[in-house]
């Protein structure tokens, strides 16, 4: 048995990391166990989130909307920038630099903050010790006054197309192309399937999504929705909804698709079939059968409000429990996990969490949609205002999409908050922030916004709802 921790934390992602930091700050004595090793088995913190998601992503969505903007918004601007070209190895070298600086300062922030770093396989067995299995097969075990499972999630895989790490790929695989395919196949066009079909699609490729549901990103608000698709088709994703996929074989290194829609039986070719159906809690050899915490049928681990698992001193947090698969969450999630345990009383505002899809238009959405509100019975009013009116946007060659605040029609508070168009993942923490702090609609309408940017939006925005936006005509209300 070797040394006994306060805290031990199973997963260095988003989750974990940032749990075992403010652990240590709160003064517990704290380990963080991880297994990820790169290429070379060099030892990686960060998770999925640094290492092969949310980061390695962005690079490419930022590169890639450089180089599309380039090539098709310069002229239009006076920038005549002829025979622009993509060097896909030095796009992926900048990504990969980006990835080690980031994942590297992890461990000197572990430093700085006294959290052990243990690499290997972490099992929680009976109360509450950790039988850590390092690259050799060596099992050592910990134990501690509490435990925090923060492992993360992987890709789902689906039977009609099975990965074979090369024409059939999972998000991981599609961030490492060497080339740009010819014709891509996205299957999914959830968050991750749209920005990986964005990515490539702006660097030449001919994208085509196939979805199985028949509406648009069905969680999200619907007028938002709609006015993305638009955007995306003309973009030239050709998004298929309603596309039930049947199968997948490689043949002379082509894939050939095979998937039912409205219209029956179809067949479609590809160079490459990028699968991002969605991913599931990643939970494989962590629990021994006494470990006393419970799972469901989907593997996702039970806990309560507060992250606590059915085995005493013994949480989970992230992609492994219920709410949400972001970063942030998870994030959110193990500070509180780490101030409970040190006997503080913090919890998370599950209904304040921020989405965001970071194609271009972005689209960023928090609180409750149109639809839900309906559905509930709720009577609630709505002020839009679109980026075409906003002089920022403009003078950006960016004026797409809109605002959206939807507010409850008895006391004015926000209930919904949701933008599609340019930096709309920087735009929607004002709606956190409003609604974190219980904000009327009229609150913000009452706050004076700098003059031109792409916050005015907003202003207007929160203007409509009652009525009375300045910079566009209002719709007239219902006598």
């Amino acid at each position: 048995m070797s040394d006994k921790y306060d805290v031990i934390v199973i997963g260095a992602g988003p989750g974990g990391y940032v749990a075992a930091i403010k652990a240590a700050q709160l003064g517990l004595k704290t380990a963080c166990i991880e297994s990820w090793t790169d290429k070379e088995g060099k030892h990686r913190l960060g998770g999925t989130c640094l290492n092969v998601g949310c980061i390695p992503s962005k690079a490419l969505l930022e590169i890639s909307h450089k180089y599309e903007e380039a090539h098709h918004g310069f002229a239009d601007q006076g920038i005549i920038a002829k025979d622009v070209k993509m060097d896909i190895g030095k796009m992926m070298e900048r990504k990969e630099g980006i990835v080690n600086q980031l994942t590297g300062g992890i461990g000197g922030l572990f430093k700085a903050n006294g959290v052990t770093s243990i690499q290997g396989h972490g099992k929680l067995l009976a109360n509450r010790k950790v039988e850590v299995t390092d690259k050799d097969g060596k099992a050592t075990t910990y134990e501690a006054d509490n435990v925090i499972i923060a492992t993360g999630s992987k890709p789902i895989q689906i039977p009609p197309a099975p990965f074979d790490g090369e024409h059939i790929v999972d998000s991981e695989g599609a961030l490492e192309f060497t080339e740009v395919p010819k014709r891509l196949g996205v299957i999914g066009a959830g968050i991750i399937g749209l920005e990986l079909g964005s990515v490539w699609a702006r660097l030449g490729a001919e994208v085509t999504v196939l979805e199985a549901v028949d509406t648009f990103l069905p969680t999200i608000d619907q007028q938002i929705a709609k006015d993305a698709l638009k955007q995306f088709q003309k973009q030239g994703l050709n998004i298929v909804l309603g596309a039930r996929m049947t199968g997948a074989e490689v043949k002379r290194k082509l894939v050939n698709v095979s998937y039912e829609d409205s219209n029956g039986k179809q067949e479609a070719k590809f160079d490459k079939l990028i699968v991002a159906v969605g991913r599931r809690p990643y939970t494989d050899n962590l629990l021994s059968e006494d470990s006393g915490v419970q799972m469901d049928e989907r593997g996702f681990i039970f806990v309560d409000d507060n992250c606590k698992t059915e085995a005493p001193g013994v949480w989970a947090v992230g992609d492994v429990v219920r709410g949400p698969m972001l970063a942030h969450k998870a994030s959110e999630e193990g500070v509180m996990v780490a101030e409970r345990i040190a006997g503080h009383k913090p919890q998370v505002n599950y209904d304040c969490i921020p989405n965001v899809v970071y194609t271009f238009p972005e689209v960023a959405w928090v609180g409750k949609t149109e639809e839900q509100l309906k559905a509930e019975g709720e009577e609630y009013n709505v002020g839009t205002f679109p980026f075409a009116a906003n002089g920022r946007a403009m003078a950006a060659n960016s004026a797409t999409g809109m605002v959206k605040i939807i507010a409850d029609a008895k006391t004015d508070r926000i209930l919904g908050f949701h933008v599609v168009g340019p930096q709309a993942s920087e735009i929607v923490a004002q709606g956190v922030i409003a609604m974190e702090f219980g904000s009327s609609a009229e609150d913000l309408a009452l706050t004076c916004f700098a003059h031109p940017t792409l916050s005015e939006s907003v202003h207007e925005a929160a203007l409509g709802v009652a009525g009375g936006a300045i910079h566009i005509a209002n719709r007239k209300k219902k006598k």
